[in-house]
């Protein structure tokens, strides 16, 4: 099913990455890092479906070569810990054909990115044929209309007057001088220094402790900088992927819809379906509905109405009078109880069917998600031992120098895309980012654990409705030396009422369950048909054979006959459970 996830990346040389590493590593080609002397070769990895690097109207066209891009990102990023490029990596719906899936990701980085001024080198991934997804390295530095860069911070110089404190930029200050304001110079007062304007301390004959002026700390942000780094702008480029995906997911005709808001926004439990945990009865006490609690809640309401029909079928036998409205009363008590038999049969094998389901989904990725943690695990420790390898080498073992800072580079881009991965599959099974192995383990062994309830369950009202085909069998002998009209009349007119009590009890024992009354009935054909021979048992056949005969012998037609016939060829209890429920009408 299609899900929702972008993860918001920064590229830094603080954290040991490079802009044109990064590049060479989603484009899956070889780069040569000017800024390091480093040669960046990705040509044996493997994935790749689509890449394509974007540009605004008024940048340098040879950054279509996505190395010339990158190194003019590295040139004018001259800090050691410059933010390069921020990344994105988002999930694309396996619902869409792979051309689709390409244009999607077009438009969204030409209407959220390009048009902003950004330049975008973008590339799709798809090692496994099941995981689509895409890398979009953007630049952080805006462009003038020149094509030139723009500063990203610019510094800010706090200046006073008549009181007040005001920041001004170095072109700003230039006019605002002429208006009275001062920038602010640390002078020494006693054994401290303090900021003051020159003339106050002019007028304190006070001596200046160092020419460089009062300023903010980190300078004044490039607006459009600001905007882009903003938490703000963040939350709408997730709102812009979702609506866009659902956009083409409806061109596309299908139904599945992608949400970037969180299961807390939504009003969701923050684990759903089987992710019960050990938070469950925690979220019960604060309203939340827990799965676990759910399953429990269900296995007691399915016994309550089990016993309800045990004692229901025991007082039917007093009811086996010699009289046609006691016969009635007696099939058609019968007949509800199968009725509901039926409808918890398939109530419970649904179930059964989604946790099976579940779980062979889930086993895999357990043993996906585990290869994942161990990989980084190893490519950590391999990483951090070159590091420490390399901050000990005497500055004079150049090629050594180079050889380590190339292979600390590729171990750092591997990281990077198995924590992107991991974060992937955590987002698809809807966990926190800090959730382990184990939490998946505690899930399966849940889910395990609840296949198993409901497995005892289907035993349990299988072994019930056996019990309720033999009664109705031993009903149906006693009733052979009726007329088989008048009982079938006399049954219609008690079957209403009797119909209206089954709803109640399953809507009472089951509230807000998708599966109604109508369903019940429409699906008995189905169990006969997946549970024949499975529950035929010596004492059932033999009743079941009784019955035909009888049934057989006051038949006075040709459809009776063709109906009886059809029991026949369904074979098995739950066949004639299908025909009880229908119960045909004889004629004479």
């Amino acid at each position: 099913m299609a899900i929702y996830h972008l993860e918001a990346k920064v590229v830094g040389r603080g954290a040991g990455r490079s802009a044109v590493a990064a590049s060479a590593y989603l484009s899956c080609s070889r780069l040569y890092n000017d800024y390091d002397g480093i040669q960046h070769d990705y040509t044996k990895k493997q994935g790749l479906v689509w890449q394509e690097v974007f540009l605004p109207e008024y940048a340098p066209q040879e950054w279509q070569d996505r190395e010339k891009l990158w190194n003019a990102v590295e040139e004018v990023e001259t800090a050691k810990d410059s933010r390069l490029a921020r990344e994105f990596v988002v999930a694309l719906p396996i619902e869409l054909s792979r051309e689709q899936q390409i244009e999607l990701l077009q438009d969204f980085i030409r209407e959220q990115f390009v048009s902003d001024g950004m330049c975008a080198d973008a590339a799709i991934h798809d090692t496994d044929g099941h995981n689509p997804h895409a890398h979009i390295l953007l630049t952080v530095r805006p462009l003038d209309e020149r094509g030139k860069w723009q500063y990203k911070t610019e510094k800010e110089y706090l200046c006073m007057r008549n009181g007040e404190e005001r920041g001004f930029t170095a072109a700003e200050f230039k006019s605002a001088q002429n208006d009275g304001w001062e920038k602010q110079y640390p002078y020494k007062v006693g054994k401290k220094k303090v900021y003051m304007t020159p003339s106050a301390a002019e007028a304190q004959e006070l001596i200046r402790a160092d020419k460089h002026p009062k300023s903010t700390p980190y300078g004044r942000q490039n607006p459009i900088s600001e905007r882009w780094n903003s938490e703000e702008q963040l939350v709408s480029w997730r709102v812009a992927w979702a609506d866009v995906t659902n956009r083409y997911l409806e061109s596309a005709g299908r139904e599945e819809r992608i949400d970037h808001r969180s299961n807390a926004a939504r009003g969701l439990d923050e684990i759903p379906t089987i992710h019960e945990g050990v938070t469950a009865q925690a979220l019960e006490r604060k309203g939340i509905v827990s799965d676990r609690c759910e399953l429990n809640r269900q296995i007691r309401a399915d016994n309550a109405l089990l016993r309800e029909l045990k004692a229901e079928i025991k007082k039917l036998a007093a009811l086996v009078a010699r009289t046609v409205p006691a016969i009635a009363e007696g099939l058609e008590k019968l007949r509800s109880r199968v009725l509901i038999f039926c409808y918890q049969l398939s109530h419970i094998r649904s179930g059964k069917s989604h946790i099976q389901k579940s779980l062979a989904v889930w086993k895999p990725e357990l043993e996906r998600y585990t290869g994942l943690v161990q990989q980084i695990k190893k490519k950590s420790k391999e990483r951090k031992a070159l590091v420490a390898e390399k901050k000990e080498l005497p500055i004079y073992h150049v090629k050594r120098h180079k050889t380590l800072a190339v292979c600390i580079t590729e171990l750092t881009e591997d990281l990077e895309e198995l924590r992107s991965e991991k974060a992937l599959l955590l987002q698809r099974f809807e966990y926190a980012e800090d959730a382990g192995a184990e939490a998946f383990r505690k899930d399966i062994a849940t889910m395990e654990a609840g296949l198993k309830k409901l497995e005892a369950q289907e035993q349990k009202y299988s072994a019930e409705l056996d019990k309720a085909l033999d009664e109705y069998a031993e009903l149906k002998a006693q009733a052979a030396d009726f007329d088989p009209v008048e009982l079938y009349k006399a049954r219609q007119v008690i079957r209403p009422a009797l119909e209206k009590a089954v709803k109640k009890a399953i809507r009472g024992h089951h509230a807000g369950e998708a599966i109604s009354y109508c369903a019940a009935q429409r699906q008995a054909g189905s169990i006969a048909s997946a549970w024949r021979g499975h529950r035929r048992t010596a004492s059932a056949t033999a009743h079941y054979a009784a019955a035909e005969r009888t049934e057989n012998s006051s038949a006075k037609s040709v459809q009776e006959k063709r109906a009886l016939g059809e029991i026949t060829s369904g074979g098995g209890i739950v066949a004639v459970a299908a025909h009880i429920i229908r119960s045909p009408a004889p004629t004479r």
